[in-house]
């Protein structure tokens, strides 16, 4: 959490001691660089994905560098990961014929997409990287990049044009205002939810868990005791609910990944 959140627990304010209650808000999302190198600022969300990237790389690293027959312990829950993104995700979008060139961009997206959402319940970290509306923006705009290239690609100029306004000329008369629609959805509108669906979801949750957090430390006192422990304990199920909500996340922002590129990949009609 930043510094402002942390104010209640230094100078242990509780409820009760005239001090009002240090409330989550943007300012809980703002942090000031760490360090800088070559004039280049490091904050806290920066250094956890860097350090997310190093994970993911080290794990798998290890878990095929040296890759056997039978697989040990960890190349085993490697596989398991791998197979889950590439059947479970990709091969059920678009098919295991088209689908096996994708499988190590999605997979890649996948577990980095999780592990900067994971960070929020990790001890010290605390902090969804996704949170931060810059992230998801980025990831969205690859998917994008890679989706309009494909169409175009896969269709040419004209047809690229046609797949994206939803062309048909059985439409008659709406044809024109359907074009338009499709047009503003898939240029505009895909891509924005695509960031925005992964960023409001981790943004929530994160404000959740620090008003559960902060509310438990400052009602510590007097009678606010009992509600304190009430508090912890939504903590407690909050914490439980994000594993579940960092995981899912991660898993639909690939899906519809993989959704828009079996999209660029259909053949008109």
């Amino acid at each position: 959490m930043s510094s402002d959140q942390t104010l209640a627990f230094e100078t242990d304010c509780h409820i009760f001691d005239g001090c009002g209650f240090p409330a989550p808000g943007l300012h809980s999302f703002t942090f000031e660089p760490m360090f800088s190198i070559g004039g280049f600022d490091f904050t806290k969300p920066m250094l956890l994905a860097l350090l997310g990237t190093v994970v993911i790389v080290g794990f798998f690293w290890a878990a095929f560098g040296k890759a056997k027959v039978v697989p040990g312990k960890l190349q085993l829950v490697g596989e398991a990961g791998y197979d889950f993104v590439r059947r479970g995700i990709v091969y059920e979008a678009l098919g295991k014929k088209e689908g096996d060139k994708y499988v190590p961009l999605m997979v890649s997206i996948f577990f980095f997409v999780w592990i900067l959402n994971l960070w929020s319940v990790i001890p010290l970290a605390q902090f969804p990287v996704t949170s931060i509306i810059a992230f998801p923006v980025i990831l969205a705009l690859i998917v994008y990049v890679l989706w309009m290239g494909l169409t175009f690609k896969k269709h040419g100029f004209v047809g690229g044009l046609k797949n994206i306004t939803g062309y048909d000329k059985s439409l008659g008369w709406v044809l024109p205002l359907v074009m338009a629609l499709e047009f503003l959805s898939n240029v505009f509108v895909r891509p924005f939810t695509h960031a925005v669906r992964l960023f409001s979801n981790m943004f929530a949750g994160h404000v959740l868990l620090l008003i559960f957090t902060i509310a438990s430390w400052y009602l510590l006192n007097g009678v606010g005791i009992a509600y304190a422990g009430v508090s912890f304990v939504m903590v407690i199920l909050l914490t439980a609910l994000e594993l579940f909500i960092q995981a899912l996340q991660a898993y639909v922002f690939v899906l519809l990944a993989c959704t828009y590129i079996q999209g660029a990949l259909a053949e008109h009609h």
